[in-house]
């Protein structure tokens, strides 16, 4: 399922969340400039790299890549995907947290989801990189906050269905949380996809959304 809009109007202009995309579409093209080899040492030095801090010797840059891992995107689909969703549903949280409270969430978040990564795949060598952990978390404060709202949503190969906002993210959420159970107990967990960065970003914004939220502004799409 891919969304294609919401319903939900946005009362003022998303300045962090245009900043956000604007970085990572930068930085991106900055990744690819660096060619294959170039790019590997970027994720392998900058992304989580889980092995790095289960053992004595701490990863080259400490734990710089909890953060650093956010900016990063192994391709031009990863990237699309991600921001896409961040532009979708980060505009009406960022109108209700306010600019910076916004993007102080979104980078704890993100932080939050790489730790996720990190305890389920403690021994992992895989660098994992990728704004989808802090994009989760923005997701699971759309969940709460805006749950009445429509999501245009398209099924393919036909299908578009306008579906309410907390069907299609607790959807979504159920399905990262359902594939990194089975990778976990298939032993393939940290190899493809990071669902546990996702669903613990999505937690994370289920539980921190109204701590970060204007007062004024709290309780006005929850009745």
């Amino acid at each position: 399922m891919f969304p294609l809009r919401d319903s939900t109007p946005s009362n003022s202009f998303p300045i962090m969340t245009v900043m956000l995309i604007v970085v990572n579409v930068f930085i991106f093209i900055y990744e690819v400039s660096l060619g294959p080899d170039g790019m590997e040492y970027l994720f392998y030095m900058f992304g989580i790299v889980p092995a790095n801090y289960s053992g004595a010797a701490l990863a080259p840059i400490g734990y710089i890549p909890f953060v650093t891992s956010m900016f990063l995107h192994g391709g031009w689909m990863h990237l699309i995907g991600n921001m896409w969703i961040l532009w979708l549903f980060g505009d009406n949280v960022e109108d209700r947290m306010g600019h910076v409270k916004f993007l102080i969430f979104y980078l704890i978040c993100g932080i939050l989801a790489g730790l996720s990564h990190f305890y389920i795949n403690a021994y992992s060598d895989i660098p994992v990189v990728g704004a989808s952990g802090a994009v989760a978390g923005v997701m699971g404060a759309y969940f709460l906050v805006f749950r009445h709202a429509k999501v245009l949503t398209f099924i393919p190969p036909f299908f578009l269905l306008n579906l309410p906002a907390w069907i299609y993210l607790g959807f979504w959420a159920g399905s990262q949380l359902w594939s990194g159970a089975v990778d976990t107990f298939a032993g393939n967990s940290g190899e493809q996809i990071a669902f546990w960065a996702h669903v613990g970003g999505f937690a994370a914004g289920m539980l921190l959304v109204f701590i970060f939220m204007t007062p004024s502004q709290e309780y006005s799409e929850l009745e």
